[in-house]
């Protein structure tokens, strides 16, 4: 949460960061209060300044939760990240119904369901405007596949598809351009896309998690989506939303970002042998896991 504040607050298409969490976020605020750019800040502490915190917002941004540590699995975030997704997504409904929501708390894959749920509950959800962010799958797409290939990193894409956790990322090398992959590539350049957060929790050996990547990738999508809402076209980002291109209720998929949230949810083209093997495996789930996010809330 702090180094993506900090992100956020360097962003000249924000000109208000209103900070919430249940412990120090006025410390954290008067810092980032003092970078000199346009954002103004505000820090919110406690559940009775939650109203305070989402009061008027348009677009709010969801990192809460715990972060995992070695042998974890985001699955087995779900028992402490579920109640809180679920707690801060009634409050939303209740301050700030109409805002977009970027859900980044783990298990995206479980919390998003968790997310609509909950305001379905309250009567305010609109599926244009929530997001599962899996923008770190594709900004690590990017990195890996541009080291392999020998291409520039700032002009390589890489659609990524399916979910947020493990087998359930589904890097379409195939539609890479420019890319020539043996067969090696593919296998191990899947792996590596699908399980970078596993190499971060390693490397920290216990001190946390990918926070820094996922800070990097919650802001570059916030601020996609930002320009979206202020009048730019063409804005495409691969996003964990409701959809019916699968069996899946929910699947990260390229879509059209607009004033609207999700203007259009798109196909995601042809696959490679290899990746519709990939999908068909993936399928079930992530349907068991959106079923686990439903009936939490039930």
């Amino acid at each position: 949460g702090q180094p993506l504040s900090l992100l956020l607050k360097l962003d000249p298409q924000v000109k208000q960061l209103s900070l919430f969490d249940v412990v120090r976020t006025p410390g954290v605020a008067s810092d980032i209060s003092h970078c000199c750019t346009n954002a103004k800040v505000t820090g919110h502490v406690g559940t009775e300044q939650i109203g305070d915190a989402l009061t008027g917002s348009q677009v709010v941004v969801i990192p809460a939760g715990v972060p995992r540590k070695p042998g974890m699995t985001r699955d087995d975030l779900f028992n402490t990240n579920a109640g809180i997704v679920k707690g801060l997504a009634e409050a939303c409904g209740k301050y700030c119904p109409d805002a977009m929501f970027l859900i980044i708390s783990n298990p995206v894959n479980s919390t998003v369901p968790i997310f609509a749920e909950t305001l379905k509950k309250i009567g305010v959800y609109n599926s244009r405007k929530v997001f599962g962010v899996t923008t770190l799958d594709v900004v690590r797409a990017k990195t890996f596949v541009a080291e392999n290939q020998g291409l520039d990193v700032l002009t390589t894409e890489v659609p990524v598809i399916g979910g947020h956790a493990g087998t359930t990322i589904l890097p379409l090398l195939s539609q890479v351009k420019g890319a020539k992959f043996t067969e090696a590539d593919i296998a191990a350049l899947t792996h590596r896309i699908q399980f970078g957060g596993d190499e971060v929790v390693k490397a920290k050996d216990g001190a946390g998690s990918a926070t820094l990547s996922m800070a990097f990738a919650g802001q570059v999508f916030t601020s996609r989506l930002l320009s979206a809402m202020n009048g730019a076209k063409g804005v495409i980002e691969c996003s964990f939303v409701e959809n019916n291109l699968t069996a899946a209720p929910y699947f990260s998929t390229p879509v059209l970002l607009g004033p609207n949230g999700v203007e259009e949810v798109l196909p995601f083209g042809d696959l490679s042998a290899f990746e519709k093997t990939a999908l068909d495996a993936m399928l079930p789930d992530l349907i068991a896991q959106a079923k686990k996010g439903v009936e939490f809330v039930k």
